[in-house]
């Protein structure tokens, strides 16, 4: 092999050559749904145009931008007009644009108009059915890429908030044919636990077909259907998709879902104890005006000294005091006679006493008593207690008298 190799920049610049040169390409006109749209600080625009089998990178420079009296969205059906050429630096070929039309919305777009309209006829964006999220959940729960970016926002923040939080994470496919599945059977999981106290579901941005698992009825009709209250997160502040209509709160971004689901623990802390010392103030003034008033009352008692009238019937105070104690002495005694005779009674009643003289108690498996062998089947296990000790027992065989 004695071909002088090429550098990789050589070649994206030959490549670049062929299709500038190539006269279908330099000026061609194509059609297709746009995703992916990003308009870029500088004024140029980026996006991405598809079919049903594939995709084509455009970019559409600033000033042909300036020129457009349309507003480019995702889900357009646009026909644009253009050159294919080559970003050397990158090595790919996209279409340069220079021209735009619209030619309506794309068919996801369609899809999600029509679902959304749909399911809010059918009540379940209803704002009566929305549940409150908890201030202080005990345990969160999330359903998301174990790999993606929004993951790590969300206890990133949390534990920001609210150190000690517990979190649960339940990773999920949240693109691609399956993934509303994978998504709905987390959600269903989360929803049974008991220890789970509000649900946080979504994922980062992307194109609409990047977020339609959240698009899915199968994923509404899930997420209506909970019993714990769930936060979407999906995407960016501007992506909307139908899991954010149907649950009961809507964070723009995953990591506004962290901001939501917690409180801030040190100002909670801080506002805490501001209100403990606000009581406390409170409580010392209220304790200060029971003490004036204490004060006062004593000085009008020793005004009004009551000192002689119970000098004066202290004697006879006394003597109501001897026949009281004397009076007790006699309902006491005979109280206990009551109750000792009683209690002689009640032991004779006892299962205790029954076991004393030969008897048995019988219990199943349940620790309920037996007394009719209509409640037993062969091979049950039975505990005999007996007044000194207790036999383990299964029953082999029953005979009805």
């Amino acid at each position: 092999m004695n071909i002088k190799p090429l550098k990789v920049s050589d070649l994206n610049k030959y490549i670049k050559r062929l299709l500038n040169t190539d006269p279908i390409l330099y000026s061609i006109v194509v059609e297709g749904e746009v995703s992916n749209f990003k308009s870029h600080y500088s004024g140029n625009l980026y996006f991405t145009l598809k079919d049903e089998k594939s995709k084509l990178k455009c970019v559409m420079f600033s000033s042909e931008a300036e020129m457009l009296d349309i507003t480019i969205k995702d889900g357009d059906n646009l026909i644009v007009k253009g050159n294919i050429s080559v970003y050397e630096r990158d090595g790919i070929f996209q279409l340069y644009v220079k021209e735009v039309k619209t030619k309506g919305l794309g068919q996801l777009h369609i899809a999600f108009e029509t679902l959304k309209k749909n399911l809010e006829i059918e009540g379940l964006f209803d704002k009566e059915t929305k549940k409150e999220i908890p201030f202080i959940p005990n345990k969160i729960g999330v359903v998301t890429s174990a790999t993606g970016a929004a993951v790590k926002d969300i206890i990133t923040v949390i534990r920001r908030r609210f150190p000690k939080m517990d979190i649960l994470i339940y990773p999920v496919l949240v693109q691609g044919k399956t993934a509303h599945m994978d998504i709905c059977k987390a959600l269903k999981y989360l929803d049974n636990r008991e220890d789970v106290d509000v649900i946080i579901t979504g994922r980062g941005g992307g194109s609409i077909e990047e977020l339609w698992a959240f698009n899915e009825e199968e994923t509404a009709r899930t997420i209506h259907s909970l019993k714990t209250p769930i936060i979407s997160a999906v995407g960016h502040e501007t992506d909307f998709t139908i899991a954010d209509f149907v649950s009961d709160y809507r964070a723009p971004t995953p990591s506004a879902a962290g901001e939501i689901v917690v409180p801030e623990y040190y100002e909670l802390n801080y506002k805490l104890d501001d209100i403990f010392n606000t009581m406390k103030y409170l409580f010392e003034k209220k304790l200060e005006k029971n003490r004036y008033e204490i004060n006062s009352l004593s000085d009008k008692l020793r005004l009004n000294n009551p000192i002689n009238n119970i000098n004066y019937n202290k004697d006879k105070i006394d003597e109501y005091m001897k026949r009281m104690l004397v009076k007790m002495k006699h309902i006491q005694e005979r109280k206990l006679n009551y109750l000792e005779q009683e209690g002689i009674r009640l032991h004779s009643f006892s299962p205790l006493a029954v076991m004393e003289r030969g008897y048995s108690i019988i219990k199943n498996e349940d620790g309920d008593c037996v007394n009719t062998i209509s409640k037993l089947g062969i091979d049950d296990k039975l505990s005999i207690y007996m007044k000194d000790g207790i036999i383990e027992a299964k029953v082999t065989n029953m005979y009805k008298e």
